[in-house]
């Protein structure tokens, strides 16, 4: 994956604090797993990296917002869509190796499902340019999406008592930021690190 090669040093100034919050997720859920999941036992996707990107999620995710034109909102959709893929592909479990591919992906997704019908700002939203953004090829992006689409069995509506359950979830991510002596053994964290969708009851589970 080539590296940003833009400034985002002042993105921090403009960032969404969802975008923190999702970000600090992320990148529990990757560390977690690549900790608790032996790399032999996953299935190695187009999304697997042959190396760990140097680019950090966070910096990566204020790239994407600063270029991607995309909506607050689009993250949390994002955010939703990553959790539908885990679910449905339960061998391939976020980790530092795909989540960067992931993530443009999810975002990618979200932004022309959700936000596409807005003519002025259509051109944002082709492959080209979000390949631009993430810093990968064209033709790679082209194949991402294809396979994020046929991972996620094009499961691509949120309802609007999902979205507002995602948005409780990063809201709980907070929580755990400004709570440093939380510990990974602290049921806080075992109570919204979902990556496992179930509109009805929602079980909050870590996908590790």
């Amino acid at each position: 994956m080539a590296e940003a090669e833009l400034d985002t040093t002042q993105d921090s100034l403009m960032m969404p604090t969802v975008l923190t919050f999702l970000s600090s997720l992320l990148e529990r859920v990757a560390e977690s797993n690549d900790l608790n999941r032996p790399f032999h036992s996953q299935k190695i996707s187009i999304f697997h990296g042959l190396t760990r990107p140097t680019i950090s999620i966070h910096t990566y995710l204020q790239r994407i917002f600063k270029y991607a034109n995309c909506s607050p909102s689009c993250f949390v959709v994002a955010y939703v869509y990553l959790d539908r893929f885990t679910q449905c592909q339960p061998l391939l479990p976020i980790n530092s190796f795909n989540v960067h591919r992931l993530l443009i992906t999810s975002v990618m997704v979200s932004a022309k499902f959700m936000d596409d019908f807005l003519a002025v700002s259509a051109w944002y939203y082709n492959n080209a340019y979000f390949a631009k953004v993430g810093g990968i090829s064209t033709a790679e992006m082209n194949l991402l999406e294809v396979d994020f689409l046929f991972g996620l069995r094009f499961q691509l509506n949120v309802t609007p008592t999902t979205f507002q359950t995602y948005c409780s979830y990063l809201q709980k991510e907070m929580l755990l930021i400004q709570s440093p002596l939380d510990t990974p053994t602290n049921p806080i964290i075992k109570s919204h690190c979902c990556f496992n969708e179930d509109e009805s009851t929602h079980q909050k589970e870590l996908a590790v």
